[in-house]
C-alpha cells in the first residue's frame, strides 16, 4: 500500500469515527507540520489535534495562532499566550 492510499484509508477510516485512525493522522501532521490538517482533525472534534497545534504555535512563538484557538475555547492556548505576554513585560 502506497503512503497516499494508507492517507486515503486512515480519513476514511476517521470520517467513520475510527480513534486509531484519528490519533494516527493527528500523529502524522504533528510530525510533518500540517498545520491545515490539524485544524481539520480538531475542528472535528480531536482534542490532540487542538494539543498539536498549540504546540506547533508555542514552538513557533506564533501568537496569533494561540490567540485564534483561545479564541475558540482552548484553555491551553490562553495560558501559553499569557505567559509570552507576560515574558515581554519583563
Amino acid at each position: 500500500m502506497s503512503d497516499t492510499s494508507g492517507r486515503v484509508e486512515l480519513h476514511r477510516l476517521a470520517e467513520a469515527g475510527d480513534r486509531d485512525a484519528i490519533d494516527e493522522l493527528v500523529e502524522l501532521a504533528g510530525e510533518e507540520g500540517d498545520v491545515a490538517e490539524l485544524r481539520r482533525l480538531a475542528d472535528a472534534g480531536s482534542a490532540d489535534a487542538m494539543d498539536e497545534l498549540v504546540q506547533l504555535a508555542i514552538d513557533d512563538d506564533n501568537r496569533d495562532e494561540l490567540r485564534r484557538l483561545a479564541s475558540e475555547g482552548s484553555r491551553d492556548a490562553a495560558e501559553a499566550l499569557a505567559e509570552l505576554e507576560a515574558g515581554d513585560e519583563l
